[in-house]
């Protein structure tokens, strides 16, 4: 069975703070040309999203680095739904399994459109120390794998980003239905054919 785990890109829809606003609006239309196009203004982490890891850092590859194959992982569905609203999540709920990648399910896509969307769990760098230890790409239903504009007691920075993208492994944000998989899929993340430093992706699981 497939399960299309992308949010919709749309006008208004959620951006990290300071990220481009998402348009899309009409061009051309029937009535005034015949026809029909739409303006599209995105940036390259617009809704579901991988990270290259010239993200955060300088000398990290873009995606235009990378062959197709690299966006289909044999993933792992992590349930870490005990974690609300900014807590950490440690380094105990990474498992040791046979996947390429993880994908957090924190339930938090259900906060789409919502201010507390940006209060989403976050993975504690010690947690994105030990995934990028142990080779996995992660996936989230978050906006982040780091907290979201942090507050004093919460990381700095974007650490868990660069234990990743430092390491080379791809991080997906901005999943939705991750609670509708089995525990084992094949998650494919095809970007758009940007040489950017992410881009949105068509997120679809199979399992």
């Amino acid at each position: 069975m497939r399960y299309d785990c992308t949010q919709p890109i749309e006008s208004g829809m959620p951006v990290y703070p300071g990220d481009p606003e998402v348009s899309v609006a009409p061009a051309a239309t029937h009535e005034s040309a015949g026809y029909r196009v739409s303006e599209l203004r995105v940036s390259t982490h617009t809704g579901t999203h991988v990270d290259a890891p010239s993200h955060t850092e300088p000398d990290g590859e873009s995606l235009g680095a990378y062959s197709v194959e690299r966006f289909r992982f044999d993933a792992r569905v992590v349930d870490v739904r005990e974690y609300g609203a900014r807590e950490a999540i440690p380094p105990d709920a990474v498992p040791e399994t046979a996947a390429d990648g993880l994908l957090f399910h924190t339930g938090w896509d259900d906060n789409w459109g919502d201010a507390t969307y940006f209060d989403h769990p976050y993975l504690a760098p010690e947690t994105a120390e030990r995934c990028a230890k142990l080779g996995y790409h992660v996936g989230l239903d978050t906006l982040n794998p780091d907290p979201t504009e942090p507050r004093a007691d919460e990381p700095d920075g974007v650490p868990a980003h660069r234990a990743l993208l430092g390491a080379e492994r791809l991080v997906i944000e901005n999943l939705r239905g991750l609670g509708r998989l089995p525990e084992r899929v094949t998650l494919c993340a095809y970007p758009l054919a940007v040489d950017g430093d992410g881009a949105p992706v068509r997120a679809v699981a199979e399992g």
